[in-house]
């Protein structure tokens, strides 16, 4: 079947898997490194939030397409004034819960409210293990002992969290120590995370504190290969499927962290109410699909125009080196909003990929001929 053929054989009803709320545009920290460059500040009134009947309305209207889990995340979700009702309601839908948060607002108190609800998942940023790293990183004096002890909440109301670390030049020497530090403290799992060259993270690339195209492979190859096969911690390293040894992508829980994402089946819902791709819409307007509270929630999922033509796009309109991947089905384009920001499409290659392969390093056992 021809790739036209094959695409429309492929449209039909697609379920709304997960709502991605970013609950608010405010922050309590200001990282050098954020990719939605969220408004500074914390304190009620200080930041767009996501009005509580605006969420519910919105849960309203999705659990009927299909909906099943919750993200939490922003600027700082647990900063929301309302927060509290916020879990209160996604336990009394039985939702799925995944929190995405700096670990700084993770009281007892609301830790406890996370871990009484449906497998409760939750990430905690941590990027480095003392203050003076973590801290240079994420902008606010006293965040990192905040952090560790909304870590230790979270575990003693019954979560593990994940630990993410974003990777760049300061902290790129204490992976093993991260990975300690994690275990100590009762984590889950570590995620390292590669910087993202958008928003406030382009400006890290500019002054050199971000890690280049080779140092990042290098340690992509030494943690896949040789640090996680060893970890007494599950460990990933988030860069594209390509990268990654196939029993990592196939083996049990191998598609955690491995540059993933589920953009046919999620909608982002930003801290104004407006139905985006995900929090990229909070920097690229074109990827904002209506309002809540004006717009049907049904309408936007199944009639979006840029939805659509993800829907019937992926993966065969992916150009450059992820079109030639063999893993494209997998991985999708790595970041298709990544991928608009950087080309203004969704199509042009992702562009850890696009600079690997312009080095001569992407792997050629990975492309098509």
């Amino acid at each position: 079947m021809g790739q036209q053929g094959e695409n429309s054989a492929r449209i039909g009803p697609y379920p709304l898997n997960e709502i991605y709320f970013y609950l608010t545009r405010g922050c309590n920290l200001r990282c050098r490194h954020c990719w939605i460059s969220p408004h500074p500040g914390g304190a009620e009134g200080e930041s767009t939030v996501l009005p509580l009947d605006l969420f519910r309305s919105i849960l309203n209207e999705a659990m009927p397409l299909g909906t099943t889990a919750v993200k939490l995340t922003g600027g700082e979700p647990l900063i929301h004034p309302r927060i509290h009702e916020i879990l209160d309601l996604v336990r009394a839908r039985n939702l799925s819960l995944s929190v995405e948060t700096n670990g700084t607002h993770c009281t007892e108190d609301l830790s406890r409210k996370i871990a009484a609800c449906r497998d409760p998942f939750v990430s905690v940023s941590l990027d480095g293990t003392d203050a003076e790293t973590h801290e240079w990183i994420r902008g606010v004096a006293g965040c990192f002992q905040a952090a560790v002890s909304g870590i230790r909440n979270l575990v003693d109301a019954g979560i593990a969290p994940q630990i993410i670390t974003t990777l760049v030049r300061r902290n790129r020497n204490r992976i093993t120590d991260m990975i300690a530090m994690a275990g100590s403290l009762g984590a889950d799992s570590v995620k390292f995370n590669i910087l993202q060259p958008t928003a406030r993270g382009a400006g890290l690339y500019l002054d050199g504190e971000a890690l280049a195209i080779e140092e990042l492979l290098d340690l992509g190859e030494w943690v896949e290969h040789t640090l996680a096969p060893a970890s007494s911690l599950p460990v990933y390293y988030d860069h594209p499927p390509a990268f990654r040894p196939l029993g990592r992508i196939f083996g049990r829980n191998g598609g955690e962290g491995c540059g993933t994402c589920g953009v046919l089946g999620i909608m982002g819902v930003l801290a104004d109410g407006s139905y985006a791709l995900c929090g990229i819409g909070e920097i690229v307007p074109e990827l904002v699909f209506g309002r809540a509270g004006r717009d049907r929630l049904k309408t936007v999922w199944e009639g979006s125009s840029a939805l659509i033509e993800l829907r019937r796009g992926l993966p065969g309109r992916l150009r450059g080196v992820c079109g030639r991947c063999l893993l494209k089905r997998r991985c999708l384009g790595g970041c298709v909003a990544q991928n608009y920001y950087h080309g203004g499409n969704f199509w042009g290659p992702f562009w850890y990929c696009a600079e690997a392969d312009r080095r001569g390093l992407f792997p050629g056992s990975r492309k098509s001929l």
